[in-house]
């Protein structure tokens, strides 16, 4: 069995564990990154997209934001349109910040770059990890790299591999309260071959359902449609797409749809998902590995890129001065943005979303909260200083 010495143990190489590694480099800090799929398929997957001020200023902080400032979309606001009319939520006016739209999927291309070319211990295709030794001083990752057993003794393990991943699945489940709540509500997701047309997002709260425009790069465009909990997408041809989106974006949906190929669909069920503590002895779960958002308020990236800014620190302290009381305080920190974000996310998606069960009066709310959302300034305040981002030492202070 190969024997491999690192200070931590990366589990995980989407956008939290890539940058994790990379910020830890930064302060010398060395890593071992293990990714269960190839890396064609972490760089070609498409998810989230929308970066807050905040984590976009990171990345740059971190060097790894050149290519996000040259293609990348900086949006001031987003335009919502209630019915057949239309407002547009200054964001820039109303909090002075910005989003920019770049797909996860080039982050992870612009990371895993980065730390090829500070010839970083970065393994794909590694599909049996085992976490051993927890709660000792000295961790221990068991796998199978390049076809030879490998044992790799670490400080620090960090959990960066999503929901379904091993390291959160290594806490017993006495040690962990979970929190989880479903939603009656799922986004049909469409990749689409067809250049940004808006130069902003459009959310659509229609009677039929929401709808949403959004862009990843200058020839792709990513669109959603409310469905049915249990829709499975397969009812769902390509001209019925379009037209659907058309009616729910309302009678200017000509402005921003241009109907092109269509090179992906995928049905994501609404669900908010919490594991406390956040951490296990020398385990640190990190993003989707320890909380999952509706994807309404686009939240979950963020919510990760803050974990790993939040943990590298953390390490930093610990390896810089023996101080390892940010690492003890980790969920701590964490868990009060963690808490707004669902709350937040929980709010935009009963505002946009139409239930199948709902009632002229519940409607009649709804339509309520919108209008007022749109007419007065201080409920759009609140509502553009969530969507952009409130920072953690803010929240914590609250």
């Amino acid at each position: 069995m190969r024997a491999v010495r690192t200070r931590v143990a990366v589990v995980g190489a989407g956008p939290s564990g890539l940058l994790l590694s990379h910020l830890l480099h930064t302060q010398g800090i060395d890593s071992v990154v293990l990714e269960r799929r190839s890396r064609e398929h972490v760089e070609s997957r498409v998810r989230a997209g929308m970066l807050e001020q905040g984590v976009a200023d990171l990345i740059r902080q971190a060097g790894v934001g050149a290519r996000m400032d040259r293609e990348g979309f900086v949006h001031d606001g987003f335009e919502l349109r209630i019915g057949d009319r239309r407002h547009r939520v200054s964001l820039t006016g109303l909090t002075g910040r910005t989003v920019c739209m770049y797909g996860q999927q080039e982050l992870v291309k612009d990371l895993i770059r980065a730390r090829t070319e500070a010839a970083a211990t970065l393994h794909f295709g590694v599909e049996d990890v085992k976490l051993h030794g927890l709660t000792g001083d000295a961790p221990v990752v068991r796998c199978t790299i390049d076809g030879e057993p490998t044992e790799i003794t670490c400080d620090f393990v960090a959990g960066c591999d999503g929901f379904h991943g091993v390291s959160r699945r290594s806490v017993p489940a006495s040690a962990l309260s979970v929190y989880e709540h479903e939603y009656p509500f799922a986004w049909l997701g469409v990749l689409a071959r067809m250049p940004p047309v808006a130069s902003e997002l459009v959310y659509s709260a229609h009677e039929r359902g929401f709808a949403l425009y959004s862009m990843r790069t200058e020839s792709l465009s990513r669109l959603y449609l409310q469905v049915a909990p249990d829709d499975d997408g397969s009812t769902w041809p390509p001209e019925l797409i379009w037209k659907e989106l058309a009616t729910r974006l309302g009678p200017d949906a000509s402005e921003v749809l241009r109907p092109g190929p269509i090179l992906e669909t995928s049905v994501t069920r609404m669900r908010g998902f919490v594991a406390e503590p956040m951490q296990y002895g020398r385990l640190f779960l990190a993003g989707d590995a320890a909380h999952i958002v509706p994807p309404t308020a686009a939240k979950g990236l963020n919510l990760a890129v803050g974990d790993v800014r939040t943990l590298a620190q953390a390490f930093a302290r610990w390896y810089s001065s023996g101080d390892r009381g940010p690492l003890d305080e980790y969920s701590a920190t964490c868990l009060p943005a963690v808490w707004r974000a669902q709350e937040f996310s929980a709010a935009m998606t009963w505002l946009l979303h139409r239930p199948a069960d709902s009632t002229g009066f519940t409607e009649r709310l709804r339509r309520s909260r919108l209008e007022n959302l749109v007419s007065s300034r201080a409920a759009a305040t609140e509502f553009a200083e969530n969507y952009v981002g409130v920072s953690r030492d803010r929240i914590a202070g609250s």
